[in-house]
């Protein structure tokens, strides 16, 4: 239920306040946001499996969105940042779909 209300509280505050991302900061938006998916689905599944772990979840979700930015920027300094955001994106959403497939097949059996 906190995780819900959270969650409401989270959308409410993003509508009043606007916020904006700075312009350097735009190419890490959607990597970020990838990876933090990726990690609220593997977190879904976890409790669903019934092997959820809070600290496991926050370092996953942490790390994720660090180790994804980290990947991007280095991508930047070399010149090929669009190549590797591409690739980033390829390999979490291939995660987030296995998650998406095993949490479908736990809540309808199939």
């Amino acid at each position: 239920m906190i995780a819900v209300l959270a969650l409401v509280a989270g959308v409410v505050l993003g509508i009043v306040f606007h916020p904006s991302v700075p312009a350097p900061l735009l190419p890490y938006l959607p990597i970020a946001v990838v990876a933090a998916l990726d990690a609220v689905f593997g977190g879904v599944r976890a409790k669903l499996d019934g092997i959820f772990d809070d600290k496991q979840f926050v370092i996953s979700f942490i790390s994720n969105v660090l180790v994804a930015a980290l990947i991007v920027y280095l991508g930047d300094q070399l010149g090929v940042g669009g190549q590797l955001s591409t690739g980033v994106v390829v390999v979490l959403g291939v995660r987030i779909f296995g998650n998406v497939a095993a949490i479908r097949r736990h809540l309808f059996r199939a």
